[in-house]
């Protein structure tokens, strides 16, 4: 399981292991049941827990069963209003950076600076000046200056 967890998967977790203590009383697999794992479910109720070994087995199983029933009945794409604070920003392909720069050189009249491409895309300063670099090289964009402050400036001369 990922590293960052929607707060309803924590709490189907937290009712799944809940739910495993029903084995305690006699009742196995209503964590299963409850996860949409039916037949499994059904087996541990009729064998007490798989004998005891499924259900101590699924203690450990428990986390991912949770979470593959979240996306089963939410889709594959939990809010972000309910995600916990990202530790690392997704790794985007060449053409959607390049993409990212040519629309943030549009807003900004043409002309983009690294630190702006920076804090826009979410990438590396190396990341952003390779891009920028790979595209002055091809010929669609140019370098220059602030005269006043000396920051490179790259302007997209189709966007100005």
């Amino acid at each position: 399981m990922s590293a960052i967890v929607p707060q309803k998967v924590q709490a189907r977790q937290t009712t799944s292991y809940l739910l495993w203590l029903g084995w305690l009383f006699g009742i196995g697999g209503l964590h299963r049941l409850y996860n949409g794992k039916i037949a499994s479910g059904l087996l541990w109720f009729c064998t007490f827990g798989l004998f005891g070994f499924g259900q101590l087995i699924d203690l450990f199983l428990i986390p991912d069963m949770a979470e593959q029933r979240y996306r089963q009945i939410f889709g594959d794409r939990p809010s972000t209003l309910e995600m916990q604070p990202v530790v690392a920003a997704e790794v985007s392909t060449k053409d959607t950076l390049m993409v990212q720069l040519l629309r943030l050189a549009k807003l900004h009249e043409g002309q983009i600076t690294v630190t702006q491409a920076v804090m826009e895309t979410g990438q590396s300063f190396e990341t952003i000046e390779a891009e920028l670099t790979a595209m002055v090289k091809s010929g669609y964009a140019d370098i220059s200056n602030r005269p006043d402050s000396g920051v490179v400036i790259y302007e997209f001369p189709e966007l100005m």
